[in-house]
């Protein structure tokens, strides 16, 4: 496989990093201590680079009707300025990948502009089919994932650190950014003030932004935030607390939770999916058809939430046992830093997947119980 790197991997090698690979790039798996990075974004604040993910324009008059075709949301009602969490389905509804859409404010001519993140694994894959699914519509596709950098600042303290590269009369559209939002906001840093795309997203279940640049300033961009931090404020964070941290808070990973051979009803994605909505749509009737079998609720596996009831963690494809049977199989599992047991995200038979069940999964031939519960494991003080 071809190793890419992203604008900050010197950055990276000064700070100390262990690289690993992920989806064909180098990229940060801790730099000390991925306990200590994941208790920083809980309690402080987590820098992140997150380059590696995909960023593809979408803009032409007819956009939004084609990213109502091309997805599985109702993209043509998102207001703009507003992100939306959808997917990108084959024809028989399985999922090629799960992405994040952020509404721009039209360009000069009129024209809806888009921008579509995939995940870092499928944003080459998730270009084409955009591509090529756009063959009808009025509209531009622009992989732009090659040019553009993509910096994560996560955590309670986030706002307030970001704050101080922002001009005091400008600090409104930091604060009152809502979730899920996004807007350019003008960021000084390396002698300039630079307007770049802020987003108020995340993949950590605590508050914090990201921050969408061009390669060529990402390092003095990240160097710029770091120095702004105070001490105990800020640390850089690997891909190993940012896998700790969204399975505490119950969020999907492209190739654990999500795949082609699976589906968004049995992976609790059914909301995300507008059946509803008038006009046609890549994977609709296969989806129709899925739902209204019952998928999900009454038929085949659902995704659960496993709280360990003992102290040994479960991993991903490991087992999972009702009175000794098969009834499912661990996703993603490991001991939780936060709430100090361990915790699993699995597929599990729909009939053993009511919160309170308890269940056994094989740990290398040993049963350990555990308890099917609610998610999120983990919700943020608010």
């Amino acid at each position: 496989m071809t190793e890419n790197y992203t604008a900050l991997y010197e950055q990276h090698k000064i700070a100390g990093a262990s690289f690993t690979d992920f989806g064909g790039w180098q990229m940060p798996l801790k730099y000390d201590s991925e306990l200590a990075e994941h208790h920083a974004v809980r309690n402080a604040a987590g820098l992140f680079d997150l380059s590696h993910m995909g960023e593809v324009w979408v803009t032409g008059p007819e956009a939004a009707a084609f990213l109502d075709y091309a997805l599985v949301g109702k993209i043509s009602a998102m207001s703009v300025g507003k992100a939306k969490y959808s997917l990108i389905c084959q024809e028989d509804g399985g999922i090629i990948d799960d992405l994040i859409t952020y509404r721009r404010p039209s360009s000069e001519d009129g024209s809806d502009r888009f921008l579509v993140v995939p995940n870092a694994g499928n944003a080459k894959v998730v270009a084409e089919a955009l591509a090529q699914r756009a063959a009808n519509f009025d509209v531009v596709v622009e992989d732009a994932s090659a040019a553009t950098s993509l910096i994560a600042v996560q955590g309670p303290k986030a706002e307030d650190i970001l704050l101080r590269l922002v001009p005091a009369g400008q600090h409104a559209l930091v604060t009152g950014l809502k979730y899920y939002a996004a807007v350019e906001v003008p960021f000084t840093f390396a002698g300039n003030t630079t307007d770049l795309l802020l987003a108020r997203t995340g993949y950590t279940g605590e508050d914090g932004f990201e921050i969408f640049v061009d390669n060529d300033a990402a390092a003095a961009l990240w160097q710029a935030i770091a120095e702004v931090a105070e001490d105990g404020e800020l640390i850089p964070a690997g891909l190993a607390s940012r896998d700790s941290l969204r399975l505490e808070a119950g969020m999907p990973l492209y190739g654990n939770e999500l795949s082609r051979e699976g589906n968004p009803f049995s992976a609790g994605l059914g909301p995300v999916v507008s059946l509803a909505k008038e006009s046609d749509f890549v994977g609709k009737e296969a989806l129709t058809v899925i739902k209204a079998a019952g998928v999900g609720t009454t038929l085949g596996q659902k995704l659960v939430g496993l709280k360990g009831l003992g102290r040994r963690a479960a991993r991903a494809h490991y087992s999972v046992l009702k009175n000794g049977t098969l009834i499912g199989e661990v996703t993603s599992g490991q001991p939780s830093p936060t709430l100090g047991y361990p915790i699993a995200l699995a597929y599990v038979d729909v009939e053993h997947a009511e919160p309170g069940t308890i269940v056994d999964i094989d740990l290398r031939g040993k049963p350990e119980t555990f308890e099917v519960v609610a998610l999120p494991f983990y919700n943020r003080a608010k």
